[in-house]
């Protein structure tokens, strides 16, 4: 659901740990916003004075350089602040930012100028639950894919809706998505693709066998539990995240966070439709013929 803007005096400034060259952008935009008055924070994203920053409700905004996986980082540290992210695209996809590297100039003028809507994202929180005891907590804005190891071999996962038995599945993984997460691993999985605003949670089996093959589109109410049963090897990897290793009998409870994560936009709110079409006619990561 679209907010109404307000003034960003406090900004924060964030790049991928290994991006030297988002870090040189940033420094520039850094200096750009300093003399236009502004307070500015920069660093990259595993810098503890960055999150702290953010996690202290200190910052009005948070400028992202980077591709997805980026944005996805900043969704991270900002969601429990509730700080706007304006992502600015120096990656293939770009399926969360809408600002190229020669645009950020304008897009910010734009923001301080108050021109600008902000576009609320839903997360999902995950809870490991092993022998009775939490383990683990984790939010998503993609995804939280439960799925074997390094074997190749299919996992036996039991799944229930609001404490109902659905389906008792052998798979590679089940994978629980936001609309967000529905362009990412979900859809190149089978799933459906859900525009961003919706608040449901997705639920797309991967390489079940003899399984429901169906995805679920199910309500942001419901709460899911994954009861995972294995004698190899088997995972939790939230927003491609390094994964969690799972033993025999955990259970997986997944729900809608109270958390979201609010992006700074400037296109009309259609503009999902619109850029779609592109993604889907030429996927950006498969290096072509005349650049080899």
């Amino acid at each position: 659901m679209p907010t109404q803007p307000k003034e960003f005096n406090s900004i924060a400034i964030a790049v991928h740990p290994k991006n030297d060259q988002a870090y040189s952008l940033a420094k520039e935009i850094h200096g750009f916003l300093e003399q236009a008055g502004k307070k500015v924070l920069l660093g990259r994203m595993d810098e503890a004075t960055l999150q702290d920053g953010m996690l202290n409700g200190n910052q009005d905004l948070l400028i992202a350089l980077g591709g997805d996986g980026t944005m996805l980082r900043a969704g991270h540290i900002s969601a429990n602040s509730q700080v706007p992210i304006l992502g600015i695209n120096l990656g293939r996809y770009g399926f969360l930012t809408e600002i190229q590297r020669d645009e950020w100039q304008d897009a910010i003028q734009r923001v301080l100028a108050g021109e600008y809507w902000l576009e609320e994202r839903m997360m999902l929180e995950s809870v490991l639950i092993r022998a009775g005891e939490e383990i683990g907590r984790w939010n998503a804005l993609n995804d939280a894919v439960i799925s074997r190891g390094e074997e190749v071999r299919p996992i036996q996962l039991k799944i229930f809706i609001n404490q109902r038995h659905l389906s008792t599945i052998v798979a590679d993984a089940i994978i629980a998505s936001t609309a967000t997460g529905s362009t990412a691993y979900a859809m190149a999985a089978g799933g459906p693709i859900l525009s961003p605003e919706l608040r449901n949670i997705l639920l797309v089996p991967l390489a079940p066998h003899l399984s429901i093959e169906q995805s679920l589109v199910l309500a942001e109410s419901v709460q899911i539990s994954v009861h995972v049963f294995t004698s190899h090897q088997a995972v939790i990897c939230v927003d491609g995240q390094k994964p969690f290793r799972l033993e025999n009998e955990d259970r997986v409870d997944i729900s809608a966070s109270k958390d979201v994560v609010r992006f700074v936009r400037f296109q009309d709110p259609g503009y999902f439709y619109r850029n779609l079409i592109p993604y889907m006619d030429q996927n950006p990561s498969i290096k072509k013929k005349n650049d080899a």
